[in-house]
């Protein structure tokens, strides 16, 4: 034949006819010859439904197709047969209209499957074959190819979105039985697309659920090049971040016609990032293969843990003979049945009895390892085929995982066909011109809207976007010592996840522990996770430090001033609060002292009273005598004080005898000396007394000095009352187990030495004047050991200052100032009692012989002598032996002021 172009042919259908060569040139297979399949199954039928199906596998070395696919292409495409058979013998279903099919092989690829879809475009083709004659002359006959008015397939995500591309061209619907690839979702795009199984959205929704229920952070995808891999892995990923917890370590893509060296990489790849044990994986059979082998060569077994999608799901080829490394893997898989009645219908296929098939005589010598012909392609065997052997039992037979849905799939089909068939030619037998003028978007509208109980028995349907609803079984790859390695069922997902965690099994020693697989182990209690930049769960572990809490797991916040942490820092608990203890060793000592010194006081003071009327106890000066042993006692009685429990009267009680006792004491003895001073320095000049020495003066001068110091604890008690507070800074270690909060009166360190700063300087004053009467006679009124006992007192205060102030920062300040004070307070008075009195004691218990009257004399006799003797005293060297000075001394009366006039 010839064609030669005619002018005014319709510019739209030569347009598309020229698309249509483009693309088959584009795809690198275009060929002189007609655009009829070469190999196809043609069933004759009413209507006609397009067939895709992976036959054979992808072809090595620019063949278009390898070997055959007997689970993948040959059970699907014969559950199209069987569908088929049962719809024709349903007298329900579509009643007079037979269904015929135009079936095609896809050799898993995109690109093929695109140049055999051309067949089924045909018919909606309009040829203008006027211009064409033959060589006679003669018009020429042409076959008109029969139109197809729904295509069943492809099942490689990749293959539909090619074929799709074309048929919305020409409004022909399409439902997959395997594509599952999210894009197909895209009702703007692929309009006429519609599936009986769930898209990878759903699929990857449930992966998203298995890892976060099995508390996994950090993983890695694997996915093939193309439409369903890719489009698979990119679903993952979202739905991962959206769910929050669940970080990407790497993303993997196994390029097209993939080598060894791309697998291997691939491992090596995934192994750089040794805490993402986790691996979800979107890929072709023969790429999950590729990939457990380079784990097997790459001494990995039992490292990966795999998420499979449903192209691994349950099936036995990834795995054969690599079972040790799939161990463990967690798979996925629509939710299907086996069709019995296609069991049945397989099983009994024949040589002689499926002559339809042009495929099945290949598939028989691939299934039986025989060769039926010397033509065969086979050169592997030299056992011929003898046509008597039966699948199931010259061979093993297992029903493919998507034969359900293939059956679902035809079965869609012709239910629309069947509704509109109905609603179109009510009263017509078969297919009336109303349903063979109708185009494909009217079937696809009874598509989208059919319902019916499926072949499993489950529900088919179609949502808007002509997706199946969501509903998967979870399978894991599990071995024991007494079963042979195999897929068992853990669980399922119908819009939520059901897993079984306690069934789950692992590789390695510990296979009822969930492995793990994060980026970073969880922190410890009272740790907090510093975010890696970039990546959300990968995180360092920061103990929260000091007084701080963990308030979150990424932060900690400092307790309150009088918490602390608790011992594993989730929460702050109350700072325990302690005094000064009467068992404490700081208390011990000062207290020990203090109760020596009490009964030594009160023992001089019970000598005292009893020898009150002899001649010592008059020489000291009774009253002032027994106002100083009152403030001595009063200096050993602060320890009780500043050691009990603080409370308000106590408190109170610490700031009037703080300073009181050693107020009254060197109130006293200032009183003394400053009278001494003033005898002997009016003696220089008059015989005249002085003025204010009698007992009545002295004790109202004493009782002077003292008021001053209660006048300013009065002044004190009005500007802040006493009361006692815990302080939580004194002991706020670096440790904050050991941190104690400190009960003590509200008494600061300057408001201490305050009080007792009167008391300093009346001891001070005494001592200048107890310096100036150094040179009065020995024996003369108690002179000499006052004298001693303020320098012994200042060295002990001078030593005080120091200590009390260098402590302040110490975590024992409460204790070491308490013991210093309490301690140096009698040390004071210790000297004071020791010096001032215990010789006097001595003399009236151990000696009373001495203690008689004297002679008296004048005070103008008393302080001559006393002048003299400070003037010898001055120049010893002029009197041999200090003869003056002793005479004098003899010469003196026992109390030289007893017989001077009074003030």
């Amino acid at each position: 034949k010839t064609r030669h172009p005619r002018p005014g042919l319709n510019m739209n259908v030569c347009s598309l006819w020229r698309a249509l060569w483009l693309m088959r040139t584009v795809v690198g297979f275009a060929r002189p010859q007609e655009i009829y399949a070469p190999h196809s199954i043609r069933i004759e039928g009413q209507l006609t439904l397009g067939g895709l199906f992976p036959v054979h596998a992808r072809g090595a070395d620019g063949t278009p197709c390898g070997d055959i696919k007997k689970e993948n292409g040959i059970h699907r495409l014969e559950a199209m047969m069987y569908a088929l058979d049962q719809i024709n013998q349903d007298e329900q279903l579509l009643p007079n209209v037979t269904l015929g099919a135009r079936v095609l092989d896809t050799c898993s690829r995109d690109t093929y499957a695109l140049e055999q879809s051309l067949t089924f475009v045909q018919a909606l083709i309009t040829k203008d074959t006027s211009d064409v004659r033959c060589t006679n002359g003669d018009p020429p006959v042409f076959v008109k190819p029969e139109k197809v008015v729904g295509v069943i397939g492809a099942s490689a995500s990749s293959v539909s979105i090619m074929v799709a591309n074309i048929l919305r061209l020409f409004q022909i619907p399409q439902i997959s039985y395997a594509s599952t690839a999210p894009e197909l979702s895209d009702d703007r795009r692929y309009d006429f697309f519609s599936r009986v199984v769930p898209p990878d959205s759903f699929q990857a929704q449930a992966m998203v659920d298995i890892i976060r229920s099995l508390s996994w952070s950090y993983v890695s995808t694997i996915a093939s090049e193309g439409s369903y891999g890719e489009k698979g892995v990119e679903a993952f990923t979202q739905l991962s971040k959206e769910a929050g917890g669940i970080c990407i370590a790497q993303s993997l893509r196994i390029p097209h016609n993939s080598k060894l060296e791309d697998y291997d990489k691939a491992v090596q790849q995934l192994l750089e990032t040794q805490h993402s044990r986790a691996v979800v994986i979107f890929a072709s059979e023969e790429d999950i293969r590729g990939v457990l082998n380079a784990t097997k060569r790459a001494n990995q077994v039992g490292h990966f843990l795999w998420i499979g999608s449903d192209s691994w799901g349950a099936k036995g080829s990834p795995i054969h003979q690599l079972e040790e490394v799939a161990v463990g893997a967690i798979t996925i898989l629509p939710k299907r049945s086996s069709i019995k009645g296609f069991d049945e219908y397989f099983t009994g296929l024949t040589l002689e009895n499926n002559r339809r098939n042009v495929w099945f005589a290949e598939f028989w010598e691939e299934n039986f390892d025989c060769r039926l012909l010397s033509s065969s392609k086979r050169e592997d065997t030299s056992r011929k085929c003898t046509g008597q052997e039966r699948i199931g039992i010259d061979s093993r037979y297992e029903q493919e995982g998507k034969v359900q849905f293939v059956i679902d799939g035809v079965y869609a089909m012709a239910h629309a066909l069947h509704t509109m068939q109905r609603e179109l030619c009510p009263d017509y037998p078969g297919i009336c011109p109303d349903m063979e003028a109708a185009d494909g978007k009217a079937l696809l509208k009874y598509i989208r809207n059919a319902t019916f109980n499926g072949s499993a028995g489950t529900f088919v349907m179609f949502n808007k976007n002509g997706d199946a609803p969501g509903r998967y079984d979870l399978f894991q790859f599990q071995t024991t010592n007494n079963t042979n390695p195999e897929y068992k069922v853990v669980g399922q997902w119908v819009d939520s996840l059901q897993l079984r965690v306690e069934e789950l099994q692992w590789p390695g020693d510990s296979e009822d522990e969930v492995p793990v697989s994060v980026c970073s182990l969880p922190c410890k209690t009272g740790e907090r996770k510093k975010r890696v930049k970039g990546m959300p769960c990968c995180w360092h572990c920061e103990l929260c430090d000091g007084y701080q809490y963990q308030y979150d797991e990424t932060s900690c916040r400092l307790c309150a001033y009088n918490m602390r942490p608790n011992p594993n820092r989730t929460a702050c608990q109350p700072i325990p609060i302690v005094k000064l203890e009467w068992s404490s060793p700081w208390a011990v000592i000062p207290v020990f002292l203090a109760v020596l010194g009490i009964i030594a006081t009160i023992f001089v003071m019970a000598t005292f009273l009893r020898h009150n009327d002899t001649p010592i106890v008059r020489a000291s000066g009774r009253e002032l005598s027994y106002v100083l042993l009152t403030g001595i006692f009063l200096c050993y009685i602060i320890t009780f004080l500043m050691i009990g429990k603080p409370d308000a009267g106590v408190c109170a009680f610490r700031r009037i005898f703080l300073g009181l006792g050693m107020c009254i004491s060197y109130a006293a003895l200032l009183t003394k000396t400053n009278r001494i001073y003033r005898i002997f320095e009016q003696g220089k000049q008059t015989v005249t007394a002085p003025r204010f020495i009698s007992p009545t003066s002295q004790i109202a001068i004493t009782a002077s000095l003292i008021c001053v110091q209660l006048l300013g604890v009065l002044v004190w008690f009005a500007v802040d009352p006493p009361n006692t507070i815990v302080d939580y800074d004194e002991q706020k270690t670096v440790n904050p187990l050991l941190a104690r909060g400190i009960l003590k009166c509200d008494i600061t360190d300057l408001q201490i030495i305050c009080s007792l700063g009167y008391s300093i300087l009346l001891m001070v004053t005494c001592t200048v004047y107890a310096i100036k009467t150094r040179d009065v006679p020995e024996d003369f009124n108690e002179a000499k050991p006052i004298g001693f006992t303020m320098y012994t007192t200042c060295i002990v205060w001078l030593a005080f200052i120091p200590i009390f102030f260098g402590t302040a920062q110490s975590a024992e300040k409460l204790y070491i100032q308490t013991t210093t004070l309490t301690i140096s307070m009698n040390l004071s008075a210790s000297v004071a009692l020791g010096m001032l009195y215990m010789p006097k004691v001595y003399v009236i218990l151990f000696h009373p012989e001495l203690n008689v009257q004297k002679r008296k004399r004048s005070f103008k006799a008393v302080v001559t002598a006393a002048t003299m003797s400070s003037r010898l005293n001055t120049k010893p060297s002029e009197r041999p032996n200090g003869e003056a000075k002793t005479e004098l001394c003899e010469s003196q009366p026992a109390d030289p002021m007893s017989t001077s006039p009074t003030a």
